[in-house]
């Protein structure tokens, strides 16, 4: 059971990335390519081409965690985005790794608090 204690963004890469690449590749990824910083506290979701793998990245306050989920049959369903980062919910990012295609789904008016 992956428990993510985050109280920063998810930011899914849509670009795939080198399915070999560890935290510091992943991290300088993060830097260079989505212009943030690895260690805000934020949440980095990646995907290898063939789609069948993804790797979270999180800075957990004393280091990395590097998370890693292998499918042994299918693919996982990530949303396109024009940019190169989509921002999403802790709610979306267990429907993506239940394999439930965020496309395909409707969410439902809900009260936020303006800030």
């Amino acid at each position: 059971m992956l428990n993510i204690g985050t109280t920063g963004t998810i930011y899914v890469a849509v670009d795939s990335q080198d399915g070999r690449k560890g935290i510091d590749g992943l991290a300088g990824v993060v830097r260079t390519v989505l212009g943030r910083d690895p260690a805000s506290g934020d949440i980095f979701v990646f995907k290898n081409r063939r789609g069948d793998k993804l790797k979270i990245l999180g800075f957990m306050g004393d280091g990395f965690a590097l998370y890693l989920r292998r499918l042994e049959k299918g693919t996982f369903a990530f949303p396109t985005a024009v940019s190169k980062e989509l921002a999403i919910t802790t709610t979306q990012l267990a429907m993506i790794l239940g394999g439930i295609e965020l496309a395909q789904t409707r969410t439902r008016k809900r009260f936020q608090k303006s800030s």
